[in-house]
């Protein structure tokens, strides 16, 4: 493909995350102020392999920072996955005059990046994720406000539970990280977050816990679960059976995905949205937008993709400490 870049193309693929409408702007606009030209993508990779694009002007982005979501829709596709619908990716790029390609969208998403930088195109990738899970940024656009969201779920719960002397199971979404587990947990003042990158979840030990803490005088728990751990609801009868306390579990779901974007999700999705271009226009391809100690980067894909991280034992410690 050519080295100048003159038109960009942009889709948001795999799961919404709230601020990736804020990234889309940025793209957009900071593209347009530059002289470029943007085509948007719908759907994802699905929507490229489809030739679902069209030219997208500043007014196409007015009044959606606020919005949750995506307005170009999103989709997986298992094509992607496939050297031929990999190949053909590249051919639709080419055929619709794209000289660099910004993809919004968790480590899926990376992985498609990756196939296409290696059959040609420019490609940039902006983390959006509400899981926290791609190891190479300390912050993913939609965090934010998914534990925000599941905070105030576990506010409402809470007085539920306080009003009726039950224990709680509180379900929250992150696939097989505990991210939002432990931050909603410790903002929530759960007396127990259960993550998937502990290595044992030991149930007795939890019941023993409600036990003695109800011998204490508590009359009522929360208990955060991961939902790479789940079976919240047999979770709620084993303790039931074993403690004698009504137990209920509450599954967030899909809840934790929408709502309007918090003020650091706009802000930091338009600034890597902004940078993703600014890369492009630098001559850089195959890169992944960062926040890493307090500044905006880039690194490789490939060596993005490599990169592993899990939740601070130390914040982990803490959080079992404060729900004593």
């Amino acid at each position: 493909m050519a080295n100048r870049i003159e038109t960009i193309g942009v889709l948001t693929s795999g799961g919404d995350a709230p601020g990736m409408n804020a990234a889309l702007r940025a793209v957009v606009r900071t593209a347009l102020s530059r002289g470029l030209e943007v085509k948007g993508i719908r759907r994802g990779f699905h929507g490229l392999l489809k030739g679902e694009l069209f030219d997208m002007n500043s007014h196409d982005v007015s009044e959606i920072i606020q919005c949750g979501g995506t307005i170009l829709q999103t989709a997986r596709s298992g094509r992607m996955h496939e050297e031929a619908g990999q190949k053909l990716a590249a051919e639709q790029c080419e055929k619709y005059g794209i000289d660099g390609l910004v993809v919004i969208g968790g480590d899926g998403s990376y992985r498609g990046a990756q196939a296409l930088a290696r059959h040609g195109v420019n490609v940039i990738g902006v983390p959006g994720t509400i899981d926290l899970d791609i190891g190479c940024t300390d912050y993913t656009i939609g965090f934010d406000t998914a534990v925000n969201t599941a905070m105030q779920a576990i506010d409402k719960i809470r007085d539920t539970s306080t009003s009726h002397e039950r224990c709680s199971i509180i379900e929250v979404m992150g696939r097989s990280a505990g991210y939002i587990a432990l931050w909603s947990g410790i903002a929530g003042g759960a007396e127990a977050i259960l993550m998937p990158e502990e290595d044992d979840v030991n149930e007795e030990y939890l019941i023993d816990s409600i036990r003695a803490m109800r011998n204490m005088g508590k009359k009522h728990f929360i208990i955060i679960n991961a939902e790479g751990i789940g079976d919240s609801a047999g979770m709620a009868e084993r303790i039931e059976a074993a403690t004698g306390m009504e137990t209920r579990a509450t599954i967030l779901g899909y809840l934790q995905r929408g709502g309007s974007p918090t003020c650091k999700d706009r802000v930091f999705a338009s600034i890597m949205g902004a940078k993703a271009v600014e890369l492009l226009l630098e001559g850089k391809s195959n890169r992944a937008v960062c926040f890493q100690k307090g500044e905006f980067v880039d690194f490789d894909i490939e060596q993005a993709l490599s990169m592993k991280k899990r939740p601070p034992e130390k914040i982990y410690d803490m959080a079992q400490e404060l729900s004593v």
